[in-house]
């Protein structure tokens, strides 16, 4: 059990650390039009996944998924909304936009609070309404500062937050669900590399370095969800919490660091909010851990 326990961290961890390094990655191929990229993060994601579905022996679990019309609905919608988050995040990575991404997965574990009291009836305590009362004056300072929402970390927030919602909703396993999505999104993805006007669309007149980076959108997206879901079998959801801000910490060290985005006052003002909120959620689960744990007797130390 201790084993499988350190294993699971090792896994998380990992999974975790590619998510915050992913962006170098697409800021690299930045030479890559964004909505092309996607398309080849569609392509080469269901690709892996199908083998890995076949290697891993999940057909049975595709199977059930297929011959359920209500799941396959709900993941036509789940669908879109990751389409949309990877869209956008490939976006705001190649135009400079690295700390709204890192700000909206900051952003995210707090939409998903106020989403399970909206829709699973979850009871907020004082602590977790102190942190989304900061997190809504963190976006509130920052459209009063720059006069705009902050779209995209928005949209990568809500995206993601509802994401999580309806699969949580139909509990389809991490791969079963991605070769469904991936599957929906490929004859989009298809259609879209075939009509497209741009010169390295067509992968026959591409160099053998170009194509090999571009389908390594694929990778960049399996790895760390093979990672993740091995940890997930692991440890608990709890432990996996702690580890999803090292995403978005990675992001901003990158955008600050390495690629030289301006860091205002205001702007990390907005972060010093949002930080805190998550600092209260963060003090609070750890509370609430030593609480939970049971005590044990001298003859069960033993």
């Amino acid at each position: 059990m201790q084993t499988s326990s350190k294993s699971g961290i090792l896994f998380a961890l990992t999974a975790f650390t590619l998510w915050a390094i992913a962006p170098i990655y697409f800021k690299e191929m930045s030479f890559v039009p964004a909505t092309e990229i996607l398309a080849h993060r569609v392509i080469w994601s269901c690709v892996i996944v199908l083998v890995l579905i076949v290697l891993l022996r999940y057909t049975n679990a595709l199977k059930k998924v297929l011959r359920s019309p209500k799941i396959l609905m709900a993941m036509l919608i789940s669908t879109l909304l990751i389409g949309l988050n990877w869209g956008t995040f490939i976006w705001a990575v190649q135009n400079n936009k690295m700390l709204s991404a890192s700000l909206g997965y900051y952003i995210n574990p707090l939409i998903s609070i106020l989403l399970g009291m909206i829709f699973f009836k979850d009871k907020l305590d004082k602590v977790r309404k102190a942190a989304v009362v900061l997190c809504f004056c963190a976006v509130v300072f920052e459209v009063i500062q720059f006069g705009s929402l902050p779209w995209i970390a928005l949209i990568l927030a809500m995206t993601f937050g509802f994401y999580g919602l309806v699969r949580k909703k139909i509990a389809v396993d991490s791969f079963t669900g991605m070769a469904i999505e991936t599957a929906i999104m490929l004859p989009l993805a298809l259609t879209y590399l075939i009509l497209s006007p741009s010169p390295s669309a067509n992968m026959f007149e591409n160099s053998a370095s170009v194509n090999w980076l571009l389908f390594a959108a694929g990778p960049v997206t399996m790895v760390p969800l093979m990672c993740f879901a091995a940890a997930a079998n692991r440890v608990s959801m709890v432990t996996l919490g702690f580890f999803q801000y090292i995403g978005p910490t990675g992001m901003f060290f990158l955008a600050v660091f390495l690629y030289d985005e301006p860091l205002s006052a205001e702007k990390l003002t907005t972060f010093v909010l949002i930080w805190s909120a998550l600092a209260m959620l963060i003090v609070d689960s750890i509370r609430r851990i030593r609480k939970t744990k049971p005590v044990l007797t001298d003859k069960e130390a033993v």
